[in-house]
C-alpha cells in the first residue's frame, strides 16, 4: 500500500504535476474505492499553454494480494460528466492508465506502469507538436520517473543512500522539488498565483511579470519572511528561444561550468541581497561582469546519477570602493538534471537560487535557470543513406559518433529569472531584468554557434570558445 501511495501522489514525483485534488471518494463493495480526480500540469515552456485532466481511479486489491489503480479520463462520451473548464488550461485526456504492483515471494515487489495520454497537439505550435505527441518523452517525464523515485525512497528507507552536509535525503529531495516547482511556476505565471503582465518596452522577445500576491509567499518554495523591509513582490523575466544543431548536454554543462561566461556577477549580489535586510541598488547590467572563482560542492545525487544537487559559491572581487559589496561571497543552491547521454526523450534543466551560509532546511528560494528541450530531427530523404555512411566513417573514428542525423536536430531553450522588488525599484527592477536576459540569450546564441558542428563535419570546431566546453 506504501508503493500505491507514493505512485498516486504525482506532485512528489511528476515535476510537471502542479497539483492533483481529490474532488470525491466513493467505497466500492469490494473494499476498494473509486475518485473523482483533477490534475494540473505545468507547461514545459513559454510557448503553449498548461494541461489539465478530469479522471476517474479506480483502486482495489486482488486475490492474489496485488494492488492495482486503474483511471481514465471523465467524459460524456464515457458515460460521465466533463469537469469545468479553465482558461488557463487546455483539457487533455487520459486514456487507459494505471499501475499494478505484485507482490514477490521473497520480498519487496514488481511494479507494471501504463501511462497513456492525449495532450491535444492542435493548440500547441507545430514546432513544439513533436514534443505533446512523443512516447519517448511521456516515458521519461512519467513512466521512468515513478519507478526511479520508487527506488529512490526504497534506497533512501533503508539506509543505502548517503548525502553530504550530514542532511537526511528526504530533506535534500525537498530542496530538489522546491527548485522545480519554483522554477515551474516562474515558467508559467499562473494569475491565480497572483502573477499578471508588466507592460513591454516594444520588444516581445523578453516577457516580464510581477506578483506581489502575499500567498504567493506563503506557497511551497517561499516563506513568510522571505521578502524583508524592502521587499513587496517578486518580478521574473522569460523567454523561450529555438535552437538548431546544439547538442543540449553540451549546452547545459557549459552553462553550469562556466557561469563567468554568461552570467553578471552584480546581478546575482543583487538576488544575494534578497535574503539580507539591507538590499544594493539596482545593478546596472555588465557585459562581462566581474570574474569570480566558482566552486561547485556537491550535495546529493539519485541512484542513476540523472540528478544532482550541489552547492555553487561564487568568490567575488571589488575594484572600487563602490563595488565593495560585491567582494563578498554567496552562494547558489542548484539543480542540474537530465545530461545522461544515454537518456532518449528527456529534457536537461539548470536551476538554481540564492541561500544564505545557514542554508536552514525552510531555506526560502526564489529559482531562475534553464530548460533545454530536445525537438524532432529534421531529416531529408537522403538522410538514412548518408547517416549508415556516416557511422562507417565514425566507427573508425577515435572519439567520434556523431552522425548528420544527430547534428540536424532542434532543440527549445526556455529561460526564467526571478528578482524581488519594492514599490519604488520595481521599474528600475524590470529594466535591468529585461537587458539581463537578453545579454543571456546573446551570451547563448554565441556559445550555440561556437558547439554547433560544422556541416559535413564529425568533429566539433576548435575555436576558443568550443575548446572550454569539451
Amino acid at each position: 500500500m506504501k508503493v500505491a501511495e507514493i505512485l498516486k501522489d504525482r506532485r512528489s514525483w511528476f515535476r510537471d504535476c502542479r497539483c492533483i485534488e481529490t474532488l470525491s471518494v466513493i467505497p466500492t463493495g469490494n473494499g476498494g474505492t473509486i475518485e473523482l480526480v483533477n490534475t494540473q500540469m505545468y507547461a514545459p515552456t513559454t510557448l503553449a499553454a498548461a494541461r489539465d485532466f478530469w479522471t476517474l481511479r479506480y483502486s482495489t486489491s486482488l486475490e492474489d494480494g496485488s494492488y492495482v489503480v486503474c483511471e481514465r479520463s471523465l467524459t460524456s462520451a464515457t458515460g460521465g460528466p466533463d469537469g469545468p473548464l479553465s482558461s488557463t488550461f487546455v483539457r487533455a485526456k487520459m486514456l487507459s492508465s494505471g499501475f499494478l504492483i505484485r507482490p514477490c515471494d521473497g520480498g519487496g515487489s514488481i511494479i507494471h506502469i501504463v501511462d497513456h495520454v492525449d495532450l491535444d497537439v492542435s493548440s500547441v505550435p507545430e514546432v513544439l507538436r513533436p514534443l505533446y505527441e512523443s512516447s519517448k518523452v511521456l516515458a521519461q517525464k512519467m513512466t521512468v520517473a515513478a519507478l526511479r523515485h520508487v527506488r529512490q525512497i526504497s534506497q533512501e528507507t533503508s539506509g543505502e543512500v548517503q548525502c553530504s552536509g550530514g542532511r537526511q535525503p528526504a530533506v535534500l529531495r525537498t530542496f530538489s522539488q522546491r527548485l522545480c516547482r519554483g522554477f515551474n511556476d516562474a515558467v508559467n505565471g499562473f494569475a491565480d498565483d497572483g502573477w499578471s503582465p508588466m507592460s513591454s518596452d516594444g520588444g516581445e522577445d523578453i516577457t516580464i511579470m510581477i506578483n506581489s500576491s502575499s500567498s504567493k509567499f506563503a506557497g511551497s518554495q517561499y516563506s513568510n519572511s522571505f521578502l524583508p523591509s524592502f521587499g513587496s513582490g517578486v518580478l521574473c523575466a522569460k523567454a523561450s528561444m529555438l535552437l538548431q544543431n546544439v547538442p543540449p548536454l553540451l549546452l547545459i554543462r557549459f552553462l553550469r561550468e562556466h557561469r563567468a561566461e554568461w552570467a553578471d556577477y552584480g546581478v546575482d549580489a543583487y538576488s544575494a541581497a534578497s535574503l539580507r535586510a539591507t538590499p544594493f541598488a539596482v545593478p546596472c547590467v555588465r557585459t562581462g561582469g566581474f570574474p569570480s572563482n566558482q566552486v561547485i560542492l556537491p550535495l546529493a545525487q539519485t541512484l542513476e546519477h540523472e540528478e544532482f544537487l550541489e552547492v555553487v559559491r561564487l568568490g567575488g572581487h571589488a575594484y572600487s570602493p563602490g563595488d565593495m559589496g560585491l567582494s563578498q561571497d554567496m552562494y547558489l543552491l542548484q539543480l542540474c538534471s537530465g545530461i545522461d547521454e544515454n537518456v532518449v526523450g528527456g529534457c536537461a534543466q539548470l536551476v538554481f537560487a540564492p541561500i544564505d551560509e545557514s542554508f536552514a532546511d525552510d531555506a526560502p528560494l526564489l529559482p531562475s535557470g534553464f530548460r533545454v528541450i530536445p525537438l524532432d530531427q529534421k531529416t531529408t530523404p537522403n538522410d538514412h543513406l548518408s547517416a549508415n555512411r556516416t557511422r562507417d566513417l565514425a566507427s573508425s573514428l577515435d572519439g567520434s559518433t556523431k552522425t548528420d542525423a544527430e547534428t540536424n536536430s532542434r532543440l527549445v531553450l526556455t529561460i526564467a529569472f526571478q528578482f524581488t522588488y519594492d514599490n519604488h525599484s520595481r521599474d528600475n527592477v524590470a529594466t535591468m531584468a529585461r537587458h539581463y536576459v537578453r545579454n543571456v540569450v546573446g551570451s547563448i546564441q554565441r556559445v550555440a554557434l561556437a558547439i554547433t558542428p560544422r556541416p559535413g563535419s564529425l568533429q566539433f570546431p576548435t575555436s576558443p570558445e568550443a575548446l572550454t566546453l569539451v
